[in-house]
């Protein structure tokens, strides 16, 4: 074989080696549009020890260890008959109250005793100008007075229904205070989560601050592992879908979807990582805390 005859072959070889390289380089570009973090552990985002906020004997734990509850139920109830007692006596007083700040009786009637007084006075000057010696000027400053009273008359029962509407505002707020006060003494779940270890026993007596419950919410966990900070390349991963893979190269398995929620901004200086985490989705609750597995940031 000649020299000319070589050099298409050696064209061809060269062009087959440049199209394989870019290639190689097409995939190892697609491979790297994913990091993965080899080990991050699982662990809590809420994590609540429900405390009593009243003084008293607990009558009645209505969960159990392993049960479901949802935010705003009632765990348990300290005794509260004297607040319920209470709060019936407020609800009295304000209904009182508010009866007695509608009743208008007193100022209508005091507007009406002011137009008869009124008249009175001004039919006994028409008298005068036709007859100027009819009443005597004592029965005047007498009807006159009358008149004056009755207006003051109004102006006073004025002032006293205010007053009485400000009564009612009170024990409005008074009969609020005593609600709360029943309201104090349910153990309420502040979260949607499991109860996992419950503190006090019924009958036992409780002071505010004191814990009768743990719950831990599991339909959401956080998976927290370190990446080089050299990995990110000026990336901004917040909210990145990810997929959190637990027993990766066994028969059991298990991924589960969520989000990036938060990139540290501080980078160890001795071995360049940072801290990122993600929320994870557990609506079956099959994740536990604690695990190890690999997280997949797409």
């Amino acid at each position: 074989m000649n020299a000319t005859s070589t050099i298409p072959v050696l064209f061809t070889i060269v062009s087959l080696f440049f199209q394989q390289t870019l290639i190689a380089d097409d995939d190892k570009s697609t491979g790297t549009s994913e990091l993965k973090i080899d080990s991050v552990l699982v662990s809590l985002i809420e994590e609540v020890e429900v405390p009593a906020r009243e003084v008293g004997q607990l009558n009645t734990i209505k969960v159990k260890e392993g049960m479901t509850v949802e935010k705003g139920e009632v765990l348990a109830q300290i005794e509260d008959s004297e607040a319920m007692l209470l709060l019936q006596q407020a609800k009295l007083e304000y209904e009182m109250a508010r009866l007695k700040a509608a009743n208008d009786v007193d100022l209508r009637f005091a507007r009406k005793a002011y137009e008869v007084a009124n008249a009175e006075l001004q039919r006994a000057e028409d008298s005068i100008k036709k007859y100027p010696k009819s009443i005597s000027k004592t029965e005047l400053d007498r009807l006159k007075l009358t008149a004056e009273k009755s207006e003051l008359e109004i102006e006073q029962a004025s002032e006293e229904r205010k007053t009485t509407q400000l009564e009612a505002s009170l024990k409005r707020n008074a009969e609020q205070i005593a609600n709360l006060a029943v309201q104090r003494r349910k153990v309420v779940s502040p979260i949607k989560g499991m109860v996992v270890q419950i503190m006090i026993r019924n009958g036992e007596w409780v002071r505010p601050g004191d814990t009768v419950l743990r719950i831990l919410r599991l339909d959401r966990l956080r998976a927290e592992g370190l990446i080089n900070a050299s990995r990110l390349q000026e990336q901004d991963l917040m909210n990145h879908p990810v997929t959190l893979v637990v027993n990766p190269g066994t028969q059991q398995v298990m991924e589960f979807q969520g989000k990036i929620s938060f990139v540290s901004p501080e980078i160890n200086p001795v071995n360049n990582q940072t801290r990122v985490w993600a929320e994870i989705e557990n609506l079956d609750l099959k994740l536990k805390p604690g695990m190890r597995a690999s997280l997949i940031i797409k």
